[in-house]
């Protein structure tokens, strides 16, 4: 997986083992919007107790898990997804992979089993840095900035997500995700 030395619209930022921020501990955020004024993404392997079902009113008939998407406006749902021929209107952030779309669709296609839990990725909150925010953060070390395929976004544990991004970018970077979350436990 390729390194990135800038954030972009894409990109993961992966948290440094020793961030020490609770909200992004070893977490691995998908960017979707990344600009002069700021930036918004999702953390990918933080999931919660909650399932889609129990935060909409309809009935949704899968057992589709929820995810943090961060600690900003926790009463907010968002999804991304890799199904463009199903779900209409979303963006695209990175090759097969969409942020948003036609919501009454995709609780239609979630309900008629054609939309499936490995392809769409619901959160509620968001990620967000005001301008210049993520840029120092980056500056202070930390952050990992990297690439990935759709593929592995949806098929990749969220519990196993943080080491597996890491070990497959090799490297040093295979050591930090062996990196015990206690150093002092040693």
């Amino acid at each position: 997986m390729p390194l990135s030395e800038k954030p972009s619209k894409g990109a993961l930022l992966i948290a440094k083992p020793y961030l020490g921020d609770p909200n992004f501990e070893r977490g691995v955020i998908l960017l979707c919007e990344y600009n002069d004024q700021g930036s918004f993404g999702f953390v990918l392997n933080q999931v919660t107790d909650l399932f889609l079902g129990d935060v909409l009113e309809d009935t949704i008939y899968q057992d589709i898990p929820l995810h943090l998407g961060g600690p900003v406006e926790k009463n907010t749902l968002h999804f991304i997804h890799r199904r463009p021929d199903l779900i209409h209107g979303g963006a695209e952030i990175m090759p097969n992979v969409f942020w948003g779309g036609d919501f009454e669709q995709v609780r239609t296609l979630i309900n008629i089993n054609t939309l499936k839990a490995d392809d769409v990725r619901f959160f509620i909150g968001y990620s967000g840095w005001s301008g210049g925010q993520l840029e120092n953060e980056i500056k202070e070390n930390s952050w990992i900035i990297t690439q990935t395929k759709s593929n592995f976004l949806f098929t990749t544990p969220p519990r196993d997500f943080w080491r597996e991004i890491l070990k497959n970018m090799g490297g040093e970077y295979r050591s930090i995700a062996h990196y015990p979350t206690d150093p002092s436990l040693n």
